[in-house]
């Protein structure tokens, strides 16, 4: 229901006194003419007719008010209407037009401001080729820095003196996913422990980086050239992170502007973090620790005993029985050191197994380091045949090389092999790698004794065994003949790579952006220190942009979420690589008559999480952020109503995009989502999905605030009182 303008209820009211006055005075003008008998008369004739006049006046008020709303329509609110549908052509980043449409006067106006848009355009798109072919360069080291990022094999994150977030490489986000794994629950994925604008401090003690930062200032007034800090920490599940703190320092002529001075304490616009996940190499290495203080205990204790009793064996008149106790104990304590020996023997060798990662590597490079070390150690003549170049393989390469050296070795050793061949090709989902030689056979125990035992070469041992090789790379190896070509061969199964090896794609990242990474350099500028949230400009908040789909349209009756999905909004930047998308279950049966609207059946719910697992997450997700919602008033029900089951409750500030539309277009028909996405020219995608309706009103968002800006409106406070004021303020859930 659209508001009625107060100016035509006003003018309709004045109409209708106009009216009334007017028959009153017509009939004050008729009466004074008549004679007292006509008089009598004529009031006997109108007063059971009152009644019948008054219907008549309404009737006359109707046809008025009709015909002043069709004016209002045509000459008052045609031009209001225009009037807002040029502020979005003069605001809109891209080129948009008006619809002619009313009078003709009207249809010429909208066309002459159509033609000062387009020279609008033009002038904008020649001034944004000139700045385009201006910052060439600096593009061109940004993308630079996002390439060398996405390369990195360490996680690095880059903040502002506030520790909010303005740079982080993939690395970090799956050192973080991972933390966000073991800290909450699996079921719930979807949010991200950092993000652009996010504090590092949800993540990390503020008191630690404080330290650390405190030891870099004083390297500084030392005149350190690379001062740094390193500790370790730990972070969300108990994991161990060991942290090195690099400062970025303000340039000279920023620092002034800042009245940084020559004082170094501020002469730092933030810091760099390399971070290492340690947990598990200091697990191993406590656990390395007390298996050698074992050994070491254990084979003091067990050494004593077998000194004292082979002393006692020393003595020529010792009883047999008790010869035989003494030969017990010298048994049993050989057997407990054995047992520790191979205990620690085999955890080593297990950790062998693992000590190199499997790595994206060449097939011609690996075939060609294995040609050249068989070469060194064997002296035999090895060459290469049917090598497929283009192959991409997963593997060890270092312990694959001493496996393919070993048999060699043993080849050459035992069964005087005078040359070898290598071959690489392709089969199926993975890559053959054969060592061929010519020569005696052998039988199929000896290949088992090779693959089985740990490898030699000639003094030096390893406990890893071929098959150790082979079952870390999660192939196979067998041993075959080649009777046309009295040829035999070891063949090994390998796994396939991509060529180019990529990461891990983010959780909700369809966008597909993988350069640059994530980051925005802008938020160096940006601090926490001034006024306060409310009185903050709308152009420097962060924003949670979220929508819901529900089972219904009653929250209290019992409707429940069944989907949320949301994206951040950072320095006036949509994020879109860092969204939040959830089915939930919602404990009761979805109504047929709504799968239609957004196409969520049962089935894709059942084993979900429930809403008390998702709030949480979605609550870390959104904190420090301001809340946006089209018709939030309903979505901010359905989260309210679970705040006393989950103990969740979401205490930032709201703004919702229908209230605002309604304060910046009060001459518009319609405030619907469609509506405004096609007022403001943006492309709806995804309609009625949580997180599809959260990117549109994210989009409607960023398009609001200058309209705002225009209108005096520049703060959240501004920005919600403006909100309250509206008619459609008074909708209740």
């Amino acid at each position: 229901m659209k508001k009625i303008d107060p100016r035509l209820l006003l003018a309709v009211a004045l109409a209708g006194l106009v009216m009334a006055a007017w028959l009153v005075l017509m009939g004050i003008v008729v009466w004074s003419t008549l004679e007292p008998g006509e008089r009598d008369a004529v009031g006997d004739v109108l007063a059971p007719r009152m009644a019948l006049v008054a219907l008549g006046w309404l009737a006359g008020l109707a046809v008025v008010g009709a015909v002043l709303h069709m004016l209002y329509r045509r000459y008052v609110g045609a031009p209001a209407r225009l009037l807002e549908e040029t502020r979005v052509v003069l605001t809109a980043a891209t080129p948009q037009r008006l619809k002619p449409r009313g009078t003709t006067e009207m249809q010429n106006l909208a066309a002459a401001v159509n033609e000062l848009a387009a020279q609008r355009d033009g002038l904008r798109a020649d001034m944004d080729a000139q700045v385009a072919r201006a910052s060439h360069n600096v593009q061109q080291e940004k993308n630079r820095l996002a390439a060398l990022m996405a390369e990195l094999n360490q996680s690095v994150v880059v903040c502002n003196r506030d520790g909010r977030i303005l740079l982080y490489n993939q690395r970090a986000r799956q050192l973080f996913r991972a933390l966000n794994q073991v800290h909450s629950s699996p079921a719930a994925a979807g949010a991200e422990l950092i993000g652009i604008g996010r504090s590092v401090y949800a993540v990390f003690d503020r008191q630690v980086f404080t330290h650390a930062l405190e030891r870099i200032h004083q390297a500084m007034a030392r005149g350190a050239a690379s001062p740094s800090a390193q500790f370790v920490t730990t972070a969300q599940g108990g994991q161990l992170l060991r942290v090195q703190v690099a400062p970025v320092r303000m340039a000279q002529d920023a620092a002034v502007a800042a009245g940084a001075g020559a004082a170094a304490g501020v002469q730092i616009s933030g810091f760099v973090l390399m971070l290492e996940n340690v947990t598990q190499s200091v697990e191993e290495e406590s656990e390395r620790d007390q298996l050698l203080h074992g050994l070491t205990e254990g084979s003091r204790a067990s050494l004593a005993n077998i000194q004292a009793a082979v002393d006692m064996l020393g003595y020529a008149d010792l009883e047999p029985a008790m010869r035989e106790k003494f030969l017990t104990v010298v048994r049993d304590e050989v057997g407990a050191m054995g047992r520790r020996v191979n205990d620690l023997a085999q955890r080593a060798t297990q950790r062998l197994k693992t000590r190199w990662p499997l790595e994206n590597m060449l097939g011609a490079d690996l075939v060609n380091a294995a040609q050249r070390q068989i070469t060194s150690v064997c002296e035999r003549p090895v060459t290469l045949d049917e090598v497929d170049t283009s192959l991409w393989l997963k593997v060890d390469s270092y312990t694959l090389l001493q496996a393919l050296s070993y048999l060699a070795h043993r080849l050459v050793d035992e069964f005087e092999v005078r040359f070898l061949q290598l071959r690489l090709q392709p089969v199926g989902g993975h890559a053959q790698l054969d060592l061929v030689w010519a020569g005696q056979a052998m039988s199929n125990e000896t290949v088992m004794s090779w693959e089985m035992y740990g490898m030699r070469f000639g003094a030096e041992r390893t406990p890893l065994s071929v098959r150790d090789v082979v079952e870390r790379h999660g192939g196979e190896m067998w041993f075959e003949r080649d009777r046309v070509r009295h040829q035999a061969f070891f063949r090994f199964l390998l796994p396939l790579a991509s060529v180019q090896g990529p990461l891990e794609s983010a959780v909700g990242d369809s966008s597909g952006y993988s350069r640059p990474e994530y980051y925005d350099f802008d938020l160096f500028q940006m601090d926490e220190q001034g006024s306060a949230l409310d009185d903050r400009p709308l152009a420097e908040l962060a924003y949670t942009v979220f929508d819901t789909e529900t089972t219904g349209l009653n929250p209290a009756g019992g409707d429940a979420i069944i989907q949320l999905g949301a994206a951040r909004i950072v320095n006036g930047k949509l994020l879109r690589q860092e969204t939040f998308e959830q089915l939930v279950d919602p404990g009761r049966p979805i109504p047929q008559a709504s799968i239609p609207i957004h196409g969520i059946t049962q089935d894709m719910v059942a084993g979900k999480p429930r809403i008390a697992e998702v709030l949480p997450v979605f609550h870390a997700y959104a904190q420090d952020t301001v809340l946006v919602a089209h018709n939030a008033a309903f979505d901010m029900r359905f989260l309210q109503l679970q705040e006393a089951a989950t103990g969740i409750a979401f205490h930032q500030p709201v703004l919702d995009t229908l209230l605002l539309s309604a304060v910046v277009h009060p001459h518009q028909e319609s405030h619907r989502l469609e509506a405004i996405a096609e007022r403001f020219n943006i492309t709806v995608l995804g309609r009625h999905t949580a997180l599809g309706d959260a990117l549109v009103t994210a989009e409607i968002w960023l398009r609001l605030i200058p309209l705002l800006q225009e209108q005096g409106i520049h703060t959240l406070r501004q920005a919600r009182e403006a909100a309250q004021k509206t008619y459609y303020a008074r909708l209740k859930y």
